[in-house]
């Protein structure tokens, strides 16, 4: 990479804009040398300080709260990054990598900022947070059915783009528009097709990456084994994804969704516990979740609520068929049901009225807030995988905890699998919950008070209800999902991790893959500079056989 001939001058006005004379010696020793790297690899030093914020830039907060999503993330104690840059385009990267390797610094990866526990800009040592809003380019091949999108991009914009180009081609992705693909899909990436298409990182191609020497990979560069690990195994512990190519999936023009709750008092309980044995054994083309919290009553009385959300493949009167063949105790009738096109249903259950504009997707920031809880409070979330079904008295004893929290602010999101999820072998990428589970939990407290004991009450509680769960979920290990993250699980050290440490975690997220994920890790990036709490560890010799 070449240098640019501009004077040092220049370079001494360009580092005195961005610098922050307010911090420590040694850490704005880091910062300028971080600066000044950066200057002299670039081309066009302008064009670099447009992307680059310091903390005494006007625009420095506003930038890294753009994308928070995890309110209890936004307090002040909350350690910042020395450095946010925001490239415009891709060759500004492998610059970047190499300055934070120079001055020690880490590199914190943003797409969309839905990192669980914030480790996509947050960290103890100092760091540079590389945020990929810029890098959202979406291109569709109608005829090859494919599309290439950067991973700065939000799943919200990928399926709008996708539907201004055909009415029956989709992507199988999450739920939450504001999610970004990065991310998403480098952990697996699961959505409402998961049970007719699987993951969202089943249904990927190639990938662009860049690698700890700065350079720029495709499938074929980069070989089989590092793709097989990017796509489930946490893209942050490999590299910087910049782009990802999709096989997209073919729907029909019609779909069918619906929405009906029933409390404890109009037999919730029992089509709960009923449901386990019929969803995950439906036909694939249908998904049927739950969302179970605590709510007020017409009469004022708090109860439990469970409702049923629905995706079926196909118009409204073949899914009346299935349902009074297969599920009639749930009561559906046609008035439960609409009929919408496929964008339509990722505004329904992205937390949007099917009426809205599919426009309101491609926001980060929407002005119309979506319903969704995970959107609006502060929260804490665990995740369980159930393998065999859990007696009534296991979930009685769940609505006894739901039923300490006030109304809306805890809840249980229960997805069924079975159909494409049990078709594919657990080794055929990280992700390996597949054929052995009936269906995941996962388990939230939300909240809308700041300071630390409203925060301290509701992880509390959410930590006890996990606890509660153990006789009911998987075992040896208890299994969970890396873009569930979850410290709580186990982390690394600030420096060099051994493998037995990191199993503790990286078993019950990657179970037998772990091993194989390592030994990717340790060729691809052998002095394991990208790295977090949980990423993946290297193998050092001394422990080589552990």
């Amino acid at each position: 990479m070449k240098t640019t001939s501009l004077s040092y001058s220049s370079l001494f006005l360009f580092l005195a804009i961005l610098s922050c004379s307010s911090w420590p010696a040694q850490s704005l020793h880091g910062h300028h040398d971080f600066l000044q790297c950066l200057y002299l690899h670039s081309q066009n030093n302008t064009e670099i300080s447009s992307i680059v914020y310091t903390p005494n830039n006007p625009s420095y907060l506003s930038v890294l709260r753009s994308s928070i999503r995890n309110r209890r993330f936004t307090f002040a104690y909350n350690p910042r990054p020395h450095v946010i840059v925001t490239p415009m385009y891709e060759s500004q990267i492998p610059a970047i990598v190499l300055c934070a390797k120079e001055n020690a610094m880490q590199i914190r990866t943003r797409s969309g900022g839905h990192d669980y526990e914030g480790l996509s800009y947050r960290s103890k040592v100092p760091y540079v947070v590389l945020d990929l809003v810029n890098l959202s380019e979406i291109t569709i091949d109608v005829e090859q059915k494919t599309a290439w999108v950067q991973a700065g991009a939000i799943i919200g914009q990928l399926y709008h783009k996708i539907s201004q180009t055909s009415r029956t081609l989709a992507f199988p992705a999450g739920a939450c528009p504001t999610v970004g693909v990065g991310g998403l899909f480098s952990g697996g990436g699961y959505g409402p097709m998961l049970r007719k298409f699987g993951l969202a990182a089943d249904n990927i191609v190639d990938a662009r990456m860049i690698d700890v020497e700065g350079r720029i990979l495709d499938r074929k560069s980069m070989g089989e084994e590092l793709f097989w690990a990017i796509r489930g195994g946490g893209g942050a512990s490999f590299g910087i994804i910049t782009a990802w190519k999709l096989k997209l999936v073919t729907v029909p023009e019609t779909l069918t969704i619906f929405s009906i709750s029933r409390t404890l008092e109009q037999n919730a309980t029992e089509l709960v516990h009923r449901w386990q044995y019929i969803a995950p054994n439906l036909p694939d083309d249908l998904l049927i979740s739950i969302s179970i919290g605590p709510v007020n009553s017409s009469t004022g009385e708090k109860t439990i609520q469970a409702s049923f959300g629905s995706l079926f493949l196909g118009g409204v009167d073949t899914l009346l068929q299935l349902l009074e063949q297969r599920f009639p105790e749930l009561g559906v009738n046609r008035e439960d049901c609409i009929e919408v096109s496929w964008i339509q249903s990722a505004l329904f259950f992205g937390g949007y009225s099917i009426q809205e504009s599919p426009q309101v997707l491609t926001s980060r920031n929407p002005q119309i807030r979506s319903t969704l809880p995970i959107t609006r409070f502060y929260f804490k979330a665990k995740l369980d995988y159930v393998q065999e079904p859990i007696p009534l008295s296991g979930f009685e004893g769940m609505w006894k905890l739901l039923n300490q929290r006030e109304a809306g602010m805890a809840e249980m999101l229960v997805v069924p699998y079975g159909g494409r999820m049990s078709e594919i072998s657990e080794s055929t990428l990280p992700f390996p919950h597949r054929a052995d589970n009936l269906y995941k939990i996962q388990q939230l407290a939300y909240w809308d008070e700041s300071g630390a004991e409203a925060s301290e009450t509701s992880i509390s509680w959410v930590r006890n209800f996990y606890r509660y769960m153990t006789p009911y979920v998987s075992k040896s290990p208890r299994a969970a999902y890396i873009n569930y993250r979850d410290l709580d699980l186990g982390v690394n050290n600030q420096g060099n991790t051994s493998y037995a440490q990191a199993s503790i975690w990286g078993l019950k997220y990657f179970k037998n893959n772990f091993r194989k994920l390592v030994r990717v890790k340790t060729t691809i990036d052998p002095s394991n500079f990208f790295r977090n709490e949980q990423s993946i560890p290297i193998r050092y010799s001394k422990w080589k056989k552990s």
